[in-house]
């Protein structure tokens, strides 16, 4: 089913309006009790390309905007770097709350939120997937028919891949998470060239 303008933003902040009263969420009590926000997604609803990242840090979860910290600067750069706009893409996580201490997403969240990410790729419908980390790459792989695929992210990053998805044919590109970068500043030429995969798409 494809969606007008006006329908894939109702479709939208209908996935938005769930999430928020989302209170069968394993992390949705630690969201209340910190007085964070769920982070949905932000950028353009009929994207190209479409950005998953894993979930939301503190920054993002307290402004209920993916990737605003010191990653998304990184992620920033890294559009600018290919003359990606940030607003012509569709940026989000698997989960789409904040797991506690920073830690990383457990199954049962990545279970928990994944069927709220499948209706936003199913809005939005990209042609290509650019996955940042091991969590959203496996997921995305396994929901593009790719599973006897999976190798760990070092084998895989700056690949592209060609699956399917419901709507149709999708390429994905699995990419380290920028937080590598942070951490590991020998890291960002790696990301950087990695990133130019995806100039073949824009």
């Amino acid at each position: 089913m494809k969606f007008s303008k006006e329908e894939r933003f109702e479709a939208m902040k209908k996935v938005r309006d769930e999430l928020v009263l989302f209170t069968e969420s394993p992390l949705y009590e630690y969201r209340t009790k910190n007085n964070f926000f769920p982070v949905i997604g932000e950028g353009s609803h009929d994207a190209h390309i479409v950005i998953i990242g894993e979930a939301p840090g503190k920054n993002e979860a307290l402004t209920g905007r993916p990737f605003c910290g010191a990653s998304g600067k990184f992620l920033d750069e890294m559009c600018a770097h290919i003359g990606l706009a940030r607003k012509d893409v569709y940026v989000t996580n698997i989960v789409k709350d904040r797991p506690e201490d920073n830690r990383d997403p457990s199954q049962e969240e990545i279970d928990a939120y994944g069927p709220f990410l499948d209706r936003q790729l199913e809005i939005i419908r990209p042609k290509v997937i650019a996955t940042l980390g091991r969590f959203s790459m496996v997921y995305i792989m396994e929901k593009l028919g790719l599973s006897g695929e999976i190798q760990p992210i070092s084998a895989l990053h700056g690949k592209v891949l060609y699956g399917k998805l419901p709507y149709g044919d999708v390429a994905l590109v699995a990419l380290y998470h920028p937080a590598v970068a942070l951490y590991n500043g020998s890291m960002r030429d790696t990301l950087k060239k990695d990133f130019e995969s995806l100039k073949q798409f824009i």
